[in-house]
């Protein structure tokens, strides 16, 4: 549901992992290189880095660095449209593989935030979780607010357009069409379409495309399958065409991918 833990506290912090949770990393001092797929961060006192429920993740050298890792299900946070929509507000929680490190200059205020979730969750005082729920909007609004101040657009996305990208992260196995998710999410396919047009400026297949692609390449580098094994696990049923479909997408052979990227 919730947790919070220092990096010294966190066992395989070094190792890749993959959490279906929203982990935010938050460095009070030193300095750390985190690897988030296949993407390689630089993350600095006061700075703090933001991890999608499903990415894979590690630190590659945290030896002079302290600081937080708060983790929390989607479940828990959104208890309403409203809190979903401050989850990916201004791109903060991002499926599109677009972490980036955020420096916060008010810092103090995420710092004690950060110590009472952790001083709330230890000692579970009466409507504890309310507290840490109302603290967690608090740090999640600030550093939107310092992503703004250093000139970002404002970003809000559309609660409906978060919902699909769950359904299809939460269903590659399954290979479910535009239609289905449309009828579990009670509206069209033209309206997912007019979303994700919004949103990303492509269609919504598009879109499902390209998180399968980023489920693949995570598939390929850290669990180490086979082409076959990745293709049957992302619900294709012809490797051959699943073979075809990342090279269109990424203009490389999964085979030439998994050859270089595999640890």
């Amino acid at each position: 549901m919730v947790n919070i833990s220092t990096f010294k506290q966190v066992r395989g912090i070094t190792k890749p992992r993959r959490l279906l949770r929203y982990l935010l990393i938050w460095c009070a001092k030193g300095k750390a290189t985190l690897v988030l797929d296949d993407k390689e961060l630089t993350l600095r006192q006061r700075e703090v880095v933001t991890v999608t429920s499903g990415q894979i993740h590690y630190f590659k050298d945290i030896t002079t660095a302290e600081g937080v890792i708060l983790d929390f299900s989607l479940d828990f946070f959104s208890k309403d449209d409203a809190d979903l929509e401050l989850v990916f507000h201004n791109g903060l929680f991002c499926h599109f593989d677009l972490n980036e490190v955020i420096t916060v200059k008010e810092y103090t205020i995420i710092e004690n935030e950060l110590k009472e979730i952790a001083r709330e969750l230890r000692a579970r005082p009466y409507q504890y979780l309310h507290s840490v729920h109302a603290r967690i909007q608090l740090i999640l609004i600030h550093i939107n607010r310092a992503k703004v101040q250093r000139g970002d657009e404002i970003y809000k996305p559309d609660a409906l357009f978060l919902k699909f990208l769950e359904l299809v992260r939460g269903n590659f196995e399954l290979n479910y069409p535009l239609s289905h998710f449309a009828r579990l999410l009670s509206t069209t396919p033209a309206k997912i379409n007019e979303q994700a047009k919004l949103h990303t400026g492509r269609t919504a297949q598009m879109v499902i495309h390209g998180l399968v692609v980023a489920e693949a390449k995570r598939l390929m580098m850290y669990e180490n399958l086979s082409v076959k094994e990745v293709a049957y696990r992302l619900g294709f049923k012809d490797p051959f065409y699943f073979s075809n479909f990342f090279k269109k997408h990424t203009g490389y052979s999964p085979t030439a991918f998994h050859d270089k990227h595999a640890i």
